[in-house]
């Protein structure tokens, strides 16, 4: 097994077209190579987007994120020469039980039991499997780095090898669509899944290699990366809880390639309700719409407000008919209002002529006055920018995003248009435009019958599931190395959509959807116990109202500050 020693990690800065684009890397000595090298531990965002989302100085945000990951891996330096005495370490993670728990709830392992007796292994593939959702959960990581440092921090302990782990990896990629429909089928008889309808999304995941292979192709990528990609599709039951999910080759543009993914799941669940499509705004062409009403489906997706008619844009700017949406303190979260109309839309037929049909549409558009203050501090950093950049002569390739706030005009000192030198002038028009449209969103769907706050809430629980699987994701770590085989990536990403499950599961069942996706996470990431004798551990876990409000639907000791090995058992052993 190779092994590298880790030495720290950097905030690496890389500029482009549309900005300046974050990552951690990090930073090891490889003895196979016999030098240094480092790769992408955290992939973060543009500074703009990140700005917009709140963080003010996200450079010097990430860049104290940096130092404690350094701080952290100095600690754990520490406690690795510590380890030297002792083989176990002190410290013990918890915060999966929850998933544990249902996971051993719904009774899987038999069926697949059964289903590794047509296989030589000589390790139990459920329990692999498991121990990989549960250290997927609390750290994601690398799989080398998850077998040497997360799992034996789990209770329980499991015998496999590193080898096995990837051998029973590419197994479940090789049975994955089995393996689900184990799952859906034990879902469905504990919570039973709401198919009244269905929603479809889709993401895709990059990898940080140049070289494509079968699997991993160069495609349009979500996140505007270069590298090779992965397609990934998601069903989901009226509750956004997981039904199934299909991987597809990168390059294969998700517009067409959608249609025969959604079919594909449907079948593979024997559902056959209607699907609510949902997409953000690359994906909402006519193309993909028509295909969805010819199936009977729906579609759900985001529209620029920026791109609107000029006569729905004045519907959105008019403050009647909004209503109020408040949080508990009686604080307004955004403001909703809804219509239902017949909207035109023009395409190509397969004869190449130009055609125009009107659809009945409901159109929802939301106005979110934290995010307007948000956009309108980026507009006027843009225009700042480019008021810089007009000074100082630069040329029309180094304005970047602040260019929508200019006009590039052929002039001559007389201001008289030529076709010599070009007169930059900035554009007040456009920035008043962008102004008032800040904080706005619209969504547009098929379901004219679902309420505002129902489509509001799908779209939102949506996206919350897709940062749920990439924060979960994390790393597809030891790129290019040790997950090279179409199977193996198969099988990591369907330990991660386990997760989601088991997650989702936890959040609509469990707690009724009362808290976040963040909190749920938090909690798991936290929840840890440290051993001080042979049956007593102390508890290292933050009070937090989630941790309070758990304990009190579970009825576990989970506030406690001594926990014997008898209370640790019942956490474990606990069922929902």
């Amino acid at each position: 097994m190779r092994r590298v020693i880790f030495m720290a990690y950097f905030l690496k800065k890389t500029n482009n077209k549309k900005g300046t684009y974050l990552q951690i890397y990090e930073s090891f000595y490889d003895p196979q190579r016999r030098g240094g090298a480092h790769r992408s531990y955290k992939p973060i965002g543009y500074v703009h987007e990140l700005q917009q989302k709140g963080i003010d100085d996200p450079i010097a945000f990430y860049s104290d994120e940096v130092k404690k990951l350094n701080q952290e891996l100095k600690i754990r330096k520490q406690q690795e020469k510590q380890r030297l005495i002792s083989e176990e370490s002190p410290e013990k993670l918890l915060g999966y039980f929850p998933l544990k728990n249902l996971n051993d709830a719904l009774g899987c392992k038999k069926y697949m039991d059964l289903m590794q007796t047509a296989t030589d292994f000589r390790f139990n593939v459920f329990d692999m499997m498991s121990a990989l959702i549960y250290a997927r959960a609390v750290h994601p990581c690398s799989k080398s780095k998850t077998y040497d440092e997360v799992i034996p921090k789990l209770f329980e302990r499991y015998g496999f090898s590193l080898d096995q782990l990837y051998s029973g990896l590419e197994y479940l990629g090789l049975e994955y669509e089995k393996v689900m429909e184990i799952y859906n089928h034990q879902v469905n008889q504990k919570y039973k899944f709401d198919t009244a309808h269905t929603y479809f999304d889709c993401t895709n995941f990059y990898f940080e290699i140049d070289r494509e292979d079968a699997f991993r192709r160069k495609g349009p990528s979500k996140e505007n990366r270069k590298e090779p990609i992965v397609g990934l599709g998601l069903l989901l039951d009226a509750r956004q809880i997981p039904i199934g999910m299909k991987l597809y080759p990168g390059n294969e543009s998700e517009q067409p390639v959608m249609r025969s993914v959604i079919d594909s799941l449907k079948q593979r669940s024997n559902i056959t309700g209607r699907t609510i499509q949902v997409a953000d705004k690359g994906l909402n062409c006519f193309h993909n719409i028509l295909h969805a009403l010819k199936a009977g489906d729906g579609y759900l997706f985001s529209k620029s407000v920026k791109t609107l008619s000029e006569a729905e844009k004045t519907w959105v700017l008019l403050e009647n008919d909004y209503a109020d949406v408040k949080n508990k303190k009686g604080e307004v979260l955004y403001r909703i209002k809804e219509c239902v109309d017949d909207f035109a839309y023009t395409y190509t037929d397969a004869a190449g002529k130009r055609k125009t049909v009107n659809l009945r549409e409901k159109r929802v558009v939301t106005f979110n006055p934290k995010l307007a203050e948000k956009q309108k501090f980026e507009i006027s950093r843009q225009v700042e920018k480019a008021k810089i950049l007009k000074a100082g002569a630069a040329k029309k390739s180094e304005y970047g995003d602040s260019a929508k706030y200019v006009r590039f005009v052929a002039s001559d000192k007389k201001g008289e248009k030529t076709d010599g030198q070009v007169k930059v002038e900035i554009n007040d028009k456009a920035i008043e435009n962008a102004k008032k449209l800040a904080g706005y969103n619209m969504m547009v769907t098929s379901e004219i019958h679902m309420a505002a706050s129902e489509i509001y809430a799908a779209y939102h629980s949506l996206w919350r599931i897709e940062e749920s699987f990439r924060v979960m994701k994390s790393q597809l770590d030891a790129r290019p190395v040790y997950l090279q085989k179409e199977e193996t990536i198969t099988g990591h990403f369907l330990i991660c959509y386990l997760a989601v499950l088991l997650t989702r599961l936890l959040q609509i069942h469990i707690l009724k959807d009362e808290y976040g996706t963040e909190e749920i996470f938090d909690f798991i990431h936290d929840f840890r116990v440290a051993k001080v004798s042979d049956r007593k551990f102390i508890n290292l876990t933050r009070n937090s109202p989630f941790i309070r409000e758990l304990s009190s639907v579970t009825g576990l000791p989970l506030t406690s500050y001594f926990l014997g090995t008898e209370e640790i058992n019942k956490v474990l052993s606990h069922r929902f």
